[in-house]
């Protein structure tokens, strides 16, 4: 494994470990606490993991995988308790059925575990609650690594603004005099235009 990414065979608790040591560095650096970053309740709601597997994945700790079936009731479970409508209220079955272009029948088999998702299903059910693909059948080190990388993403995020604010003279007069025109935005989408 290099850079972050897996090579043919690559265990996802290796990338796990990996992703694990990166958003903790950054952590550090950032002077964000751990408990922040790998608070488990966020990162069962954002990964679909149950939190109980989060903390032993987090801990290095090895957890029996659940098969698919069980996955994607649990993971649907998991939407429908913490993506509510603007009312505050749960999804209906009718809703979801709607929304995902399926029967309520369908819709309520899904739910309740007495059919198989067909990827379609899991497709059109991740759009409709607007989560990223693979969300519902993810393998829990998998679907946790993915919810880790986007921490990472926010965390160097942080970590670029913070050090463009430290490069930044902030008491160049002509730096002051571009940034208060946005000179360099202007020339920046000058830049864009077809010649």
């Amino acid at each position: 494994m290099t850079g972050g990414f897996e090579g043919p065979g690559a265990k996802p608790t290796t990338t796990l470990a990996a992703v694990v040591a990166r958003v903790g560095a950054l952590a550090d650096r950032l002077d964000v606490p751990h408990a922040e970053v790998f608070d488990v309740g966020r990162l069962s709601a954002a990964s679909g993991v149950p939190e109980a597997v989060v903390g032993a994945l987090l801990g290095g700790r090895p957890t029996g995988e659940a098969d698919v079936q069980t996955r994607f009731v649990q993971r649907l479970d998991l939407l429908r308790r913490t993506r509510l409508k603007p009312n505050g209220r749960k999804y209906t079955q009718q809703e979801i059925a709607d929304g995902a272009g399926m029967s309520r029948q369908q819709a309520g088999a899904l739910i309740n575990g007495d059919r198989r998702p067909t990827m379609e299903h899991c497709d059109a059910i991740q759009r409709f609650f607007r989560v990223h693909a693979g969300f519902l059948t993810a393998e829990d080190p998998e679907a946790l690594a993915g919810a880790l990388q986007r921490t990472e993403q926010e965390l160097l995020q942080q970590l670029a603004d913070r050090e463009r604010e430290a490069a930044a003279p902030a008491d160049d007069p002509l730096e002051r005099l571009l940034q208060d025109h946005g000179v360099r935005g202007i020339a920046w989408r000058a830049a864009q235009l077809p010649t």
